[in-house]
Order: C-alpha cells, then structure tokens, then sequence
C-alpha cells in the first residue's frame, strides 16, 4: 500500500503487511465464482432483458420487471417464489411483514437462536411499551431457546419445543453479540431437528448479512422462507433501498397479502424505476460479498495482531460479513469508529457520536459514510454503548477501500494514545 495520501505511521504499514499475508482469500474466490455462475444462470433463465428495467406507476399492474425480478431471486435462492419490493423500508420490516403473514392469533412463534436482534423485540413484544401493535398484543405466544454457552444451536431443546409451535425463527448473523454466525450446515441441523418434532412448522431464516457467503443459501437446506434487506448483501452496493422474502410459494403469497393487502399480494405495487437497480446490485451482490469478506478477514487478522479479541477466530469458518472486535473500553470503540467515518468516501469529515437511536435500548454508535445511507454492505461499523465494548464491522464494496479505512481506524486509536504500535 503506498502511503501518498493518508500519511499512515510506518508501523502501521508493517502492521497491514503482516496481516494481509496472514489472509487466504482463495476460498472467498471459489465461493465468489460459483455464485456468480448461479445468478448469472437465473438472469439468463428468467429472459431478464431491458424492458424489466422500466418503472411502473400507479397501482403498478402488469410490472414485468417486478415479476421477473422475484423469479430471479427465488430461482438463485432454491426458493419457490419471491417478494423482491423496494418500499420494504429496512430488514427488520421485511422480517416483521414476514411474521405477520404466517402468524395467527394463538400461534406460538419459536425464537432458536436465543433472544433476537434489538429491533425486532418490539415487534415481537418482549421489549416496548404494551399495546404498541406487537404480535404478542395480538395474542401470539413467544417462546425461545437459547444457544449453547458455545454459541451454537441446542438441538435437543429445539427438537422438544418445536412440538406444537407454529414458526420456528433463527437468526443467521449474530446481531449484537459475539456469538458465531450461523453455518448453511448448523441451519440444516436445525430444520431437521424442528421438522422431525413437528412436520408442519414453518422455518424463517434472519438471513441479513449472510446471502452469497456460502454456496447453499437456508432455502437450499430445508427452510421455508429466508428475508433480508438490499441495502445489505443481495443489493450489490447499488439498490437504494429495499428487501425481500422467498421461499414456500403460499408463504410468499401470504406475506404479500400483509405487504400490500388480502386479495391483491404480489399483482400491485409500483416500481417507479427501481428495477435496474434492483436487478444490478442483485448481479453484482457476490462480487461485492467477496470484497466485504476480504476486508472482513483483513480486519481480523489486524486486530487480533494488535492484541484484541475478534470474531471469527483465525480459522474459523464465516457466514456472515461480520467482524466482530472486543476492545473492552468505550473510548477505543469510539475512536475505531471515527477512524472508519474518516476513510468513507462520503461523509468522511463527519464525526460519529453516540444516539438514542429508536428501536435500541442503548446508546449506538455509528460509522457509515455511503453512498446510501446506512447501507451496511459499504464499509460501516456499530456498536451499543455497552459491556464489552465490542464494535460490528461489516461491509467493504471494495478490498483496497476497505483496507484503507481498517488502517485509519487503527491510526486514529494510535494518535489518541490508545494504542501502542
């Protein structure tokens, strides 16, 4: 790396050397490869071509662009159908859309993975304020299980509360916490272990942050619907906003009819010119994974030689495009993020500082200059204010970018004297 434009202290140039030798990127690249035969595969299948480019307005009727769009994700996806839309406003509204579609009054809705991700609490109503509109103020029963003290999923406990519930809900990435993702392999457990209790529950998969990290995506293994947002990792970098739902070709319909309404589902809904955009970030989604998961590697390998905890573990497998760092000390955690906002491409003069943020129960920091805000497959990082400390990485639409802003987090830390090089 040349050191023209960032003045980097020499020893962190040293630091970046010995970190990038530490990184086999050759499996991210088999993965990268295969992917991109199988998207490119379902564009050729489905006759994408320049007319599915063109919005529609109005009640949006006849949108060949939006039909085909779903039959490129569901078939890239090993999913009967698809709901590809760009007015899902984040994940956590694609995932609640998803709830309300499957779920009824009386339903017992499993949480596998543990407690779920912040935002989604509320919607569930184990946090907030009741009578908020939650599903369980609607007569939905929660129940969970928590993973093992080694992170992983208790398969016993799932295979005897499974009994009876209507959902079972697994979150692939590890949300707020330093728990490993989940693999294609440990979700495959998991449905054979739900569905061997009870044939009939429903299995949806939190797949935010892992599409196109694996070969297999939880579709491909046994689940029934898989959802995420396309300002994470099916949207390339490019989709300004959006999200999707795919999987069983009833469910679909019936999270369509919560989408919109009952009767009218996947056949409404304008695309006022968001299909190119939708259809080449999704073209370009494993290209752009690649490079988040280099940098992700990049990070790790870092951090750890810096004497921080990161998660993964060298070695470990991924599935997300996460890095996890404990710093054990607010003012590290603040200072990392300040140097990732100095090396984004917009906003870099910017300076991250905590935030009620809603949804939240702590304070969050945030560092994302990009191109579309608060697109988490660009070069960010969060953290809640509290114990351990630990700050989530994610994102790097490029490596060589990507590279450059883990090294302005580290000298930002040096030049506050938090650090010793």
């Amino acid at each position: 790396m040349t050191d023209n434009f960032f003045n980097f202290d020499k020893k962190i140039l040293e630091l970046a050397d010995k970190a990038e030798e530490m990184c086999d990127f050759s499996g991210i690249e088999k993965k990268r490869d295969y992917n991109a035969a199988k998207v490119l595969s379902s564009f050729i299948h489905n006759k994408v071509s320049e007319q599915c480019f063109y919005g529609s307005s109005g009640y949006g009727y006849g949108d060949i662009g939006r039909e085909v769009l779903d039959k490129v994700y569901a078939e890239a996806f090993g999913a009967e159908d698809a709901l590809v839309r760009h007015n899902f406003v984040s994940g956590t509204h694609a995932l609640s859309t998803a709830l309300w579609g499957v779920l009824r009054s009386g339903d017992r809705l499993l949480s596998v993975t543990g407690t779920p991700y912040d935002t989604l609490e509320e919607v569930i109503g184990i946090s907030g304020k009741p009578g908020n509109g939650s599903l369980i103020d609607y007569g939905i029963i929660y129940d969970q299980v928590d993973l093992t003290d080694e992170g992983k999923p208790d398969l016993e406990k799932i295979f005897e509360k499974s009994k009876g519930a209507k959902t079972a809900y697994i979150q692939r990435s590890r949300g707020y916490s330093l728990r490993p993702a989940l693999s294609i392999e440990d979700i495959a457990e998991i449905c054979d272990a739900a569905k061997k209790a009870n044939p009939d529950i429903i299995v949806m998969v939190d797949n935010c942050y892992g599409e196109f990290v694996d070969t297999k995506e939880p579709t491909d293994v046994g689940a029934d619907l898989i959802i995420g947002s396309l300002i994470k990792n099916p949207g390339g970098g490019i989709a300004r906003t959006g999200g999707y739902i795919a999987g069983r070709s009833d469910l679909v319909e019936q999270c369509s009819y919560r989408l919109t309404c009952v009767g009218m589902g996947k056949e409404v809904g304008c695309t006022l010119s968001q299909n190119r955009e939708m259809f080449l970030g999704f073209f370009m989604a494993p290209e752009i994974v690649s490079n988040a998961l280099k940098t992700a590697d990049f990070a790790a390998n870092v951090f750890s030689l810096l004497g921080f905890e990161s998660y993964p573990l060298k070695g470990e497998k991924r599935s997300d495009i996460i890095t996890a760092v404990k710093f054990g000390n607010p003012e590290l955690l603040k200072a990392f993020c300040r140097g990732i906002q100095k090396g984004s491409p917009v906003d870099s003069f910017v300076t991250p500082e905590p935030w009620d943020m809603p949804g939240y129960e702590s304070q969050v920091i945030m560092a994302a200059g990009a191109f579309t805000m608060g697109a988490s497959i660009e070069l960010s990082a969060d953290a809640p204010i509290r114990e351990p400390y630990a700050v989530w990485m994610q994102g790097g639409i490029t490596y060589s970018s990507g590279k450059t802003g883990i090294l302005l987090a580290v000298q930002e830390m040096a030049d506050n004297g938090l650090i010793k090089l």
